[in-house]
């Protein structure tokens, strides 16, 4: 009689191979891994960041020695602060820094292509912030600028009140010069030591004393007084030549009827009415 049975059906091939299941699996980790390192070392270069510089008085020179990646650690995109919400804050940091004097320029705001905008200029350069958090411009005014709106975007950052009369001064009310009480007690050190240094060599002369001692410890002192003189008087003069050039960017400010023609925005100011509406 023929045999009629059959052989075991074989074993049906899977829809993959064990090699490519298993090259899968080892790829998904190594996957979860680079990413818990990249995590990790995210972590790690933000905390140095947040070590190294002090954001309270972030400045130019703290921005132009920063690396891409730790711009990128310490100022997270998703966080930032943009709209209408970052050019109010902004504008209230500048206000402050100008009152401050820690920047100097006019600041408006104003309207261009639909879009509302900061602009900040002197005689020097400009900076135009926009919504996005863009700062575009040239001079010391951008470099100056740059890291205000940086610092006002962040979340943290806490932007104060700037006062009523935060615009620049007129310049017939810029003082001659600063620290006067400083010079002043120079003045006086100065005066003690030349009062001493003249003392010791007098004395040397009238007591005849058989040393070298006093004369040349008088010779010092008198030294050290006129250098003091030297330098209050340099001094003074450096404040006085600040002053005037001070006054004068001030004066040119001032006399310009319009914008300098390096400012390429041609929009209209935006008072607090249209803003409100």
């Amino acid at each position: 009689m023929e045999d009629t049975s059959t052989e075991p059906d074989p074993v049906s091939r899977p829809d993959r191979t064990p090699d490519e299941s298993e090259g899968d699996a080892p790829a998904d980790a190594s996957d979860g891994l680079d990413a818990d390192d990249d995590a990790d070392d995210l972590a790690a270069l933000r905390e140095r960041v947040e070590a190294e510089y002090d954001f309270d008085e972030f400045g130019p020179s703290d921005m132009a020695r920063m690396s891409a990646e730790e711009w990128d650690a310490a100022f997270d995109p998703e966080s930032w602060i943009t709209g209408d919400r970052l050019l109010d804050r902004a504008e209230a940091e500048l206000k402050s820094r100008i009152a401050r004097r820690e920047v100097f320029g006019v600041l408006e705001r104003v309207r261009e292509d639909g879009e509302e905008r900061i602009l900040v200029y002197s005689d020097e350069g400009y900076a135009i912030v926009r919504p996005s958090g863009e700062v575009s411009g040239q001079g010391t005014v951008l470099r100056d600028i740059e890291p205000i709106v940086a610092l006002a975007a962040m979340e943290s950052y806490d932007v104060p009140e700037p006062p009523d009369d935060w615009s620049l001064p007129h310049p017939d009310t810029v003082p001659e010069g600063s620290g006067e009480f400083g010079n002043l007690m120079v003045q006086v050190i100065a005066v003690v030591q030349v009062l001493a240094g003249a003392a010791l060599l007098v004395a040397s002369l009238v007591a005849d004393l058989n040393t070298i001692v006093a004369p040349a410890v008088g010779i010092v002192f008198l030294v050290i007084g006129l250098l003091l003189f030297v330098m209050v008087a340099n001094a003074r003069l450096s404040d006085r030549f600040r002053s005037e050039e001070y006054r004068d960017r001030l004066r040119a400010l001032r006399q310009a009827k319009e914008r300098p023609d390096f400012v390429p925005v041609e929009g209209g100011v935006v008072n607090e009415d249209e803003r409100e509406e």
